[in-house]
């Protein structure tokens, strides 16, 4: 890869002011020092939270208090719709292993609930925060609970947390691992970072988010570690326009 100069380091930062949102960008790869540069820490989490949701399912589930295999019943919560589509689905009985793909590769809101619910909010949210130590990350309510979020409740993330992430990920057994790369790599969504890299040319682990004036992508190759966080977006078009052009850092 082409070594990250002052001229770059400093192109990236105009193009992010000129934004006028609340970022963070991070890009990292060996050999060179970290970049992080940003106006703001905690982000709202706009779907990476399910990141870390997936990380503290493979945590419990190797203390022997999950099992991806365990049937969920689709149905057992109430359904919700927004991203993915477990809720139009004709069999309602998947495993968990399925759902948690869903999760990640769809950011599948329905799935992320029935993961929730089988571990139960106050134990995920002590688990991601406790034992990932994950501790700007925080897990309020469920996905699309309006009514809880009109109570000031919301899922949050922080800089800090995102680069916490890629160490959780390389520290994971091989097995599980594998796993998390095989559901990053399917993710749906290439309107981000990957939006300027030519298609099937790049192997990248990663997983967006976005809501109202918000715009997230986290991932990593085999050579870089990147994310680009956003929030209080004033337009779209422009921000899509930076994503593309912070994501080709990942093909210098």
């Amino acid at each position: 890869m082409t070594k990250i100069n002052a001229e770059m380091i400093k192109n990236a930062k105009q193009q992010l002011d000129n934004l006028g949102c609340q970022y963070a960008f991070y890009f990292s790869s060996p050999g060179q020092e970290p970049v992080l540069l940003k106006n703001c820490d905690r982000f709202l989490s706009a779907s990476i939270i399910k990141v870390p949701i997936l990380l503290a399912w493979l945590r419990l589930e190797q203390l022997g208090q999950v099992n991806r295999a365990e049937l969920c019943n689709l149905d057992s919560v109430p359904q919700v719709q927004g991203a993915g589509f477990s809720w139009l689905l004709r069999g309602r009985m998947l495993p968990y292993q399925d759902v948690l793909m869903l999760m990640i590769a769809l950011s599948d809101n329905l799935s992320t609930n029935l993961i929730i619910e089988r571990i139960g909010l106050h134990k995920l949210a002590n688990t991601i925060q406790d034992d990932l130590g994950l501790t700007g990350a925080e897990l309020q309510r469920k996905l699309m609970d309006y009514e809880a979020r009109s109570r000031g409740l919301d899922n949050w993330i922080t800089a800090a947390d995102c680069i916490r992430l890629f160490e959780l990920i390389e520290a994971l057994p091989a097995a599980d691992r594998r796993l998390a790369e095989d559901m990053l790599a399917v993710n749906q969504d290439d309107l981000l970072l990957r939006r300027n890299i030519p298609r099937d040319t790049l192997d990248f682990y990663h997983k967006t988010g976005s809501i109202s004036n918000v715009l997230h992508d986290w991932g990593y190759t085999k050579d870089c570690r990147t994310f680009l966080l956003t929030q209080k977006v004033k337009a779209e078009p422009p921000a899509f326009e930076v994503f593309g052009q912070l994501g080709k850092w990942m093909i210098t």
